[in-house]
């Protein structure tokens, strides 16, 4: 029995009627960790197994799952270096929000995952900690900032993951990487102990093989924090009872237009619409819309995000510039200089750009889109940067609308490297892109492909 390719409902079953047990579980990590980390630099900590660690309350809904912990949350008493030379030997002595309903609700950690510098970027190649590598082709980029927590999941190294989304941070590497990333609506999840990039614009959410395990995590990490003031008083969410609902007559918006096939390669956008012609096959009716006021979107996300982490970091920044990478302190002296004129003028575009969602889906059920239009760029090389940059365009609008965002596996390139489909909605319809997701997962087999190198 491969443990690592059973659902996280399945393992926890597993280990509640003690056919395994929540050791044999971190030990199956445990021995990927050994083995691929050294290759892939998934984790910039491994946190050692402890005895007697896991709750008895066996009706927990995590209970005994290993799950790695981007290096952006706090973890008391773990290192939590937010992959930056200033935080390197930074102990909290407290948890994130996140990581003590985790814990709360019998998850393991295994250990912090690696990051691209302060979050700010997504290639994943941090001159502190040094790069995560693609497990599907180690020369090139794992996507980022979440990078090390795709690669720990698509791997084997960890049975699910957690990460963090202000242009795509969550989505863009379980795209790069052949996984399932979400990325909630803005104010489901609590931020609290999560060193920020943008306090307008980040998430936090999932990364899991499986999109079943995705609803779970999220049943998990949600709920309201009233010391998070962006976190927002809803109804407690039930992710995962509607997964096998009825696709028949749903409405799916596919995206057109200049600003989805420009940029994007011929490969990416065959996948996204062949993934349409699967959801059409049961029953769901697929409309193409013009989205090309997405572009807008795109750049006001930037700036923001750059703005914002540079207000964030100003004291760090004055003090020891020298301290960030050399990309990350450009983008930091960028965002310094936007004028108050130019964030204004991005906060409109970000009221009208919600105000186009909401009369999308007024019409459609949900939006689909390519997650990136690339593949995973090469890691190193004169275009490596350029590339990269490239890798937000079709995720940040949705940080920019606080909107539940879905990344599921949907094909791969000719070079062997994973395809994403995005999967939007209205805000709070966490359901709804969680069980467009499934009905496509259910219907192919992209979630089921590992990486050559998970079996060393």
């Amino acid at each position: 029995m491969k443990l690592e390719s059973l659902s996280l409902t399945d393992q926890r079953d597993l280990v509640k009627s003690s056919e395994v047990s929540a050791s044999d579980l971190a030990s199956t990590c445990y021995r990927q960790i050994e083995k691929l980390n050294p290759i892939l630099n998934a984790f910039i900590t491994v946190v050692p197994p402890e005895p007697n660690a896991i709750p008895q309350a066996g009706s927990m809904p995590l209970y005994g799952i290993p799950v790695a912990v981007k290096d952006l949350y706090n973890t008391k008493g773990i290192r939590t270096t937010s992959g930056s030379k200033f935080f390197a030997d930074n102990i909290p002595d407290e948890d994130a929000f996140v990581v003590q309903k985790i814990k709360k609700a019998g998850g393991q950690i295994i250990g912090k995952t690696n990051t691209h510098e302060i979050a700010l970027g997504v290639t994943n190649n941090n001159p502190h900690f040094g790069a995560c590598k693609n497990p599907w082709d180690i020369s090139r980029a794992s996507g980022g900032s979440s990078g090390g927590s795709a690669v720990a999941v698509s791997t084997g190294m960890a049975m699910a993951a957690i990460g963090t989304d202000t242009g795509g941070s969550i989505r863009i590497p379980a795209a790069l990487c052949g996984v399932v990333g979400l990325k909630p609506t803005y104010g489901r999840v609590s931020l609290r102990g999560i060193l920020p990039l943008s306090w307008n614009l980040d998430h936090a959410g999932p990364i899991t093989r499986k999109v079943e395990d995705a609803a779970l995590m999220l049943q998990v990490m949600g709920g309201y924090d009233e010391q998070d003031p962006t976190c927002v008083k809803t109804l407690p969410g039930d992710y995962s009872s509607h997964l096998m609902d009825s696709m028949q007559e749903r409405k799916v918006a596919l995206a057109v237009g200049n600003y989805i096939e420009e940029a994007t390669d011929a490969e990416v956008l065959a996948a996204i619409r062949n993934a349409a012609k699967v959801l059409e096959e049961q029953g769901v009716i697929v409309s193409e819309v013009n989205v090309d006021f997405l572009k807008e979107a795109a750049h006001a996300n930037s700036l923001m995000t750059q703005a914002d982490g540079a207000a964030f970091h100003r004291e760090r920044l004055k003090e020891h510039p020298d301290w960030f990478g050399a990309d990350i302190r450009q983008r930091l002296e960028r965002g310094a200089a936007y004028t108050s004129s130019e964030y204004a003028l991005a906060r409109r575009t970000q009221i009208e750009a919600r105000r186009r969602c909401e009369i999308l889906f007024d019409q459609f059920d949900v939006l689909i889109l390519p997650t990136t239009p690339i593949a995973a760029p090469a890691l190193e090389g004169e275009d490596a940067v350029e590339r990269a940059r490239q890798l937000t365009r079709f995720t940040a609008p949705f940080n920019l609308t606080g909107l539940p965002a879905l990344s599921v596996p949907c094909g791969f390139t000719s070079e062997n490297l994973p395809i994403g489909l995005q999967i939007v909605s209205r805000p709070w319809n966490e359901s709804g892109v969680l069980r467009a997701g499934y009905a496509y997962q259910q219907a192919t087999s992209w979630h089921t492909m590992k990486p050559k190198i998970a079996s060393l």
